[in-house]
């Protein structure tokens, strides 16, 4: 089943519902710095884990301390309800390891 396209007014609305995300050439975004090297990874794991848990997989790009994380269904090539269950569940996990 195709996920659910977002509406021009559920991205606008992405700041405040997932306020540490920001929205950049149609991907949602978030940038994370960890106080050391072997953390950044272990968030890595750690998202990695929620992203199968969910079957759908965020581009993670990781530069020393920080993470910077991009989000697209990328069978869409926009965002989706998917999208956003994911940032969701990624916040979730890095709450809990902060």
């Amino acid at each position: 089943m195709t996920p659910r396209r977002l509406t021009a007014t559920e991205v606008s609305d992405l700041a405040q519902t997932l306020p540490m995300w920001q929205v950049v050439d149609e991907q949602l975004l978030r940038e994370i710095q960890a106080p050391t090297y072997m953390i950044a990874i272990n968030w890595v794991v750690a998202i990695a884990g929620a992203a199968e848990s969910l079957d759908h997989h965020p581009d993670i790009d990781i530069r020393w301390r920080t993470l910077r994380i991009a989000l697209i269904t990328h069978s869409t090539g926009c965002l989706t309800e998917l999208d956003l269950d994911l940032a969701r569940l990624i916040d979730t996990v890095l709450s809990t390891r902060a």
